[in-house]
């Protein structure tokens, strides 16, 4: 693709107001740091790629989920890198409220590990579902954005919902 000003602008601004969606995407998918950056910048230079693909018809959040879910799906299937357990890094401190005592800073910093611990056990479809559920999209945008129905959604959502549950067992039993 050439270069153009009027996509490089759009682009930079997309990436400004939509990093949340590409940060959890990457979180969801990568296990270390260095492969959350990796990714991140694959779904970065997908999303230039893809650009003039953007016909508008969709929200500017909704196509650049499915964009990132794609990119992430494929990046998944084209490499073997993903064995063993979620490393614990500052990525998580990100998400983790910066307004909570040390303490409670802390416990939510253990807890988000071990959802996204959760997470990656799960298969690569659960596993997307489970982050656009967890980022409060409505069934209707989840819908548009993985190409299911609204039914389909709600019914593999049901199915992930359990698998988390059971994956997070020993999670909820120390909450309560």
């Amino acid at each position: 693709m050439s270069k153009n000003p009027a996509h490089e602008a759009l682009l930079k601004e997309w990436l400004e107001s939509h990093r949340g969606i590409i940060f959890k995407v990457t979180l969801s998918f990568a296990r270390t740091a260095t492969e959350v950056a990796d990714l991140q910048q694959e779904i970065q230079l997908q999303l230039w790629n893809s650009l003039s693909a953007f016909s508008g018809k969709a929200k500017a959040s909704t196509w650049i989920y499915r964009v990132s879910l794609n990119t992430a799906l494929a990046w998944r299937r084209g490499t073997d890198r993903r064995t063993g357990k979620i490393e614990p890094d500052a990525s998580l401190s990100q998400i983790v409220d910066q307004a909570a005592s040390p303490a409670d800073r802390a416990s939510q910093h253990e807890v988000l590990g071990q959802l996204y611990a959760a997470i990656h056990r799960m298969d690569d479809a659960d596993r997307a579902l489970i982050l656009l559920l967890l980022d409060g999209l409505a069934y209707r945008e989840i819908a548009e954005i993985t190409g299911l129905t609204e039914i389909h959604v709600g019914v593999a959502l049901t199915r992930a919902r359990k698998r988390l549950t059971t994956l997070m067992k020993g999670v909820i039993d120390e909450l309560e």
